[in-house]
């Protein structure tokens, strides 16, 4: 979708009172295709893509006309100028994606993309709930646990981890820290093994796995109280690697040194009630951060709406800081901000 400010046009409706986030954007579109044609699309996502979308179609309520045309337009401003261009060409699209991305993270794209959809054993588990990732590895040997988290989204493995013991997770995520490579023929037969459960499709392709940046990231995704009590018995056993994963993790106060123009992207992808919520437990750095990279009038009421909302429960304000955090990163990992202060390696 492109930028909501950017001109229309003569025959386009004016620009929403309303600011719509691009995954209801996308939500919008999807469901204006009709059930064949969206599941067609949702075919080509990964699972958390189609977990956001999918949540984005269940929350809309009282979707305009204007909203509905506004969307059509965007959808259709973006792709005008791409009809035919290197449409079925393989070739280009395979040197593209590897030219951008690498032999390793291009080629299971690739093989989603050109190929069909085919998973791996290993990535089914991501489309699988938590708690049934949690049954399927519980009895695993804690090596095998470990691989299985590092080798899962951030925070579908935090999830996980939250549903394991103490000193299993602790073991667990010590290994996960531990964990750099993994000898390939290992990482097929346990890719072997789930397809055979699954009845999956092809080999995996990578054997770079875990790290204490992976361990880092998983942490992010964590209740504080989890967070804290795993991150104190790390301290524990290892001071260092402790340090390690403190100093690489993203927090929300971090927001403060992301650049300007990356707050400004990143405000465009967050809904005025979640904002509100987070800053209500917000540092005066982390707000003056927000206000000042909005204009006076949106900063106004954005202090308006703060000083009305009332108290609100620490577990809403932590909810609302994390669903931020999560679009923070997703936008970091897509390469539309970068990250400043912990979390981000220097380019």
């Amino acid at each position: 979708m492109t930028d909501q400010s950017r001109p229309q046009g003569n025959d386009a409706p004016q620009v929403p009172q309303r600011k719509i986030p691009r995954v209801e954007q996308a939500a919008i579109l999807l469901m204006t295709l009709g059930e064949a044609d969206a599941a067609e699309v949702l075919r080509h996502m990964g699972p958390k893509e189609v977990q956001r979308v999918g949540v984005a179609m269940a929350q809309m309520k009282d979707i305009s006309k204007d909203d509905v045309t506004y969307v059509l337009n965007q959808f259709v401003d973006a792709v005008g100028g791409q009809t035919g261009l290197g449409v079925g060409n393989d070739d280009y699209i395979r040197a593209m994606l590897t030219q951008a991305l690498g032999d390793d993270k291009a080629a299971s794209l690739i093989d989603r993309i050109l190929i069909g959809g085919n998973t791996t054993g290993l990535d089914t588990l991501k489309w699988m709930e938590p708690r049934a990732v949690a049954d399927i590895i519980r009895y695993e040997h804690p090596q095998i646990q470990a691989i299985v988290i590092s080798y899962l989204d951030p925070d579908q493995a935090a999830e996980i981890l939250a549903t394991l013991g103490e000193k299993v997770r602790l073991d667990v995520m010590m290994r996960v820290a531990s964990l750099e490579t993994i000898q390939p023929q290992a990482l097929q037969e346990l890719n072997d093994i789930l397809e055979k459960q699954f009845s999956g499709g092809s080999a995996a392709q990578t054997s770079r796995i875990g790290g204490v940046k992976r361990a880092a990231d998983i942490m992010n995704f964590m209740d504080r109280s989890i967070e804290g009590g795993l991150l104190d018995s790390i301290k524990d056993v290892d001071p260092d690697m402790a340090t390690n994963i403190e100093d690489l993790m993203f927090v929300f106060d971090n927001l403060k040194d992301i650049e300007d123009r990356g707050i400004q992207a990143l405000l465009r992808e967050v809904s005025s009630e979640v904002l509100v919520v987070a800053l209500k437990g917000a540092d005066d750095s982390v707000q003056e951060k927000i206000f000042s990279n909005m204009s006076k009038r949106a900063a106004e009421l954005l202090q308006d709406d703060l000083e009305a909302k009332g108290p609100v429960r620490v577990s809403e304000v932590e909810a609302a800081q994390k669903d931020i955090i999560t679009i923070a990163r997703r936008m970091a990992e897509a390469g539309e901000i970068t990250l400043g202060g912990a979390g981000e390696e220097m380019m």
